[in-house]
């Protein structure tokens, strides 16, 4: 049976997952609206920085994200004159740093939804006085549906699966920034295996069902 520490380790990691990809899927769809729509010069730039979490090792966007929201870091700074405290080893600092790092696993799948409608559907609806935001709840929104689903799911799974940006931004406290990866590197350290297994398992069953849904979606669509 999983101990109490190990539930809480799991109920912060689901905490954390969810108010991530909420988040995300709030400021990612705007910008992803505006990559897969726009011409301007910025879009390799500002594309380059939203996928530089696919390849930037998560130690070292860690660390840099410990410098910036540190005592000395202008983030750090700007939390501390409004109040906020520091920002590393708390759980804000978790969703903060989760973000950031699933970032690209939500914007990507929006950007190609959006940039699979096309622009006669949007063009149709401004030829019956639609406005371009009434048409873009309307019209695109609905029409991306499954991109949104892909994204939040994507979103998920990666924020739970996380380990290196979490160790260097929450640390390992127990209760307040210990997620469920944590909690397998705590056990295996101490060599228990048994409950490291466990969880493990689980998490190893989670992303397989990710995989399936996303898949089985695949399957429908073309069949």
């Amino acid at each position: 049976m999983p101990s109490a520490a190990d539930l809480a380790a799991v109920w912060l990691t689901v905490q954390l997952a969810g108010l991530t990809t909420v988040l995300l899927l709030v400021l990612g769809t705007p910008l992803a609206w505006w990559l897969a729509r726009t011409d301007s010069r910025l879009k390799g730039l500002v594309g380059s920085v939203v996928t530089l979490p696919l390849v930037l090792p998560p130690a070292v966007l860690g660390f840099y994200l410990l410098v910036l929201m540190g005592p000395n870091g202008p983030v750090g700074r700007l939390t501390q004159a409004l109040g906020l405290g520091l920002l590393p080893f708390t759980f804000a600092g978790l969703v903060v740093a989760s973000c950031l790092y699933s970032m690209p696993f939500v914007v990507q799948p929006l950007q190609q939804a959006f940039a699979a409608i096309g622009r006669a559907p949007m063009e149709a609806a401004a030829t019956l006085r639609a406005s371009p935001w009434d048409a873009f709840f309307t019209v695109a929104l609905p029409l991306a549906r499954p991109g949104f689903v892909t994204a939040a799911v994507l979103g998920f799974a990666h924020t739970v699966g996380e380990f290196g940006v979490v160790l260097m931004i929450g640390g390992n406290i127990p209760g307040q920034t210990q997620v469920l990866s944590m909690a397998i590197y705590n056990h295996v350290e101490a060599m228990e295996y048994t409950h490291a297994h466990g969880l493990a398992g689980g998490m190893l069953v989670f992303s397989f069902a990710v995989l399936l849904l996303l898949n089985g979606r695949g399957w429908s669509r073309s069949s």
